[in-house]
């Protein structure tokens, strides 16, 4: 008999899963509101950052509440009438949509039993993250991201694994008294100081990729090449967009966040200026606060760019909702004030484009396309470029010979008006982007003269 092992034997199958909604009343101090999709639809997103993750999805429930339940987040009837589902069905984790707190987690679990693992969206997300990070700066946003979040639930974990594990379930022998300390409080404490260690180096190496971006970004700056954010909801197609832009061979999946990392890619507008296009995270509903900070590096990006172009899943039922969500979170982390076109994507699923877009009639300066087929990528183009040209300054320079660089950065940045070769240099009347208008103050004149 062969002693190798079959497929079956050596491969895992993936985790079940359980999933679990609540669907928000309004109360007064607006923590939790009642959201923009039904709980069902939100739900069903949840099921597919599950898939993503690796899990199997093997039931869900939901609950409608006013407030979370002090110990356990849902009902306490809820809870146990869960648990009896779960194990029914032999799950091997409970996945919550909303984020809970550490309390929650501790007494869900004990609720679920130890053997059970409870998650939430945010904890699903960052695993997401783990997978998904390629690169040594989106590693260490993750790392980061991860330990703010395990932190404060650091208790509830020892004492799944490890208090429960020891001689007649109790901490090493402690007799209980003030100021007397068992193995399992100390090596609590022990992994806390790691943990706090460990974050404080993360956002030192941090800082100085947030540095070395800053300097790619001064660098493009003075090789006046305008930066175009692709910003959207997950899986809107932003990474199809930037491969059919710009010719490249990004990776790019029907899952939710297939690609982390910010990645940029030179593209030529039709009148022959070059711009630099960067595919940035998606987002997604109820993204907490603090894990849009653990980003802030990738997310300058996005902050430092002269335009935006919003990807929108036109085919999406909720469409609409995804677009305020983005908004959203583009108004939180500061970007709400660069200048943006809303882009309604995946036109190609539909007979009528047109009757798609119109029902996101809300939505200003749209542009209908397929980046998948490339359908309506021209007049993007077009539409890209006349906007950079409306914000270029108009500027009346005479540059000395020696100065011929700044004539071939008008010439490859900007627009000419009109050129005149003088004995004293050459007169230009023309428009540059305004970022680039500070190399010709010295330069300026009021009238071009003979």
């Amino acid at each position: 008999m062969s002693s190798r092992r079959s497929i079956k034997e050596t491969i895992s199958p993936p985790e079940r899963a359980y999933l679990v909604g609540v669907e928000w009343k309004a109360i007064p101090d607006g923590k939790y509101v009642p959201e923009d999709w039904p709980v069902e639809e939100s739900i069903l997103e949840l099921n597919r950052l599950a898939h993503t993750a690796g899990l199997q999805v093997i039931g869900h429930a939901t609950q409608k509440l006013e407030r979370p339940n002090p110990a356990t987040f849902i009902g306490s009837g809820k809870a146990e009438e869960i648990a009896t589902d779960v194990r029914s069905r032999d799950a091997d984790v409970v996945v919550f949509d909303d984020e809970l707190a550490p309390r929650h987690q501790r007494e869900l679990e004990k609720v679920f039993g130890n053997e059970i693992k409870v998650l939430d969206r945010t904890g699903l997300i960052l695993d997401i993250f783990a997978q998904h990070a390629h690169t040594r700066e989106g590693a260490l946003q993750v790392e980061l991201a991860q330990h703010e979040y395990r932190l404060p639930r650091l208790t509830q974990a020892w004492t799944q694994r490890t208090l429960t594990r020891q001689a007649g379930g109790r901490a090493g022998g402690s007799t209980g008294g003030v100021g007397l300390r068992g193995p399992g409080e100390t090596k609590l404490e022990m992994d806390r100081f790691a943990i706090r260690q460990r974050i404080t180096q993360i956002k030192r190496d941090l800082e100085i990729v947030r540095a070395a971006r800053a300097r790619q970004r001064q660098q493009r700056r003075r090789e006046g090449l305008p930066t175009i954010a692709l910003v959207g909801y997950t899986n809107a197609g932003k990474s199809t967009l930037l491969n059919a832009l710009s010719g490249s061979t990004i990776y790019a999946a029907d899952q939710l966040f297939a690609t982390l990392d910010p990645t940029t890619r030179r593209v030529v507008l039709p009148g022959g200026a070059v711009v630099l296009f960067t595919d940035t995270v998606g987002f997604i509903q109820k993204l907490p606060t603090d894990l849009i900070a653990a980003f802030r590096a990738t997310l300058e990006e996005v902050l430092e760019a002269d335009l935006l172009v919003h990807v929108i899943d036109v085919s999406h039922r909720h469409a609409m909702d995804q677009a305020r969500a983005v908004y959203a979170t583009l108004k939180e982390i500061g970007a709400g004030s660069v200048p943006i076109i809303n882009v309604l994507n995946k036109i190609d699923r539909f007979e009528n484009p047109e009757a798609a877009c119109a029902a996101l009639c809300d939505l200003h300066d749209t542009i209908a396309i397929s980046a998948l087929s490339e359908q309506g990528l021209d007049d993007l183009l077009a539409e890209i470029e006349e906007i950079m040209e409306s914000e270029m300054r108009l500027i009346r320079v005479l540059l000395p010979f020696e100065r011929g660089d700044l004539v071939s950065l008008i010439h490859e940045r900007g627009l000419i008006e009109q050129e005149t070769h003088r004995n004293d240099g050459t007169y230009i009347i023309g428009r540059v982007p305004d970022y680039l208008a500070q190399h010709f103050t010295e330069f300026s004149t009021k009238t071009g003269g003979g």
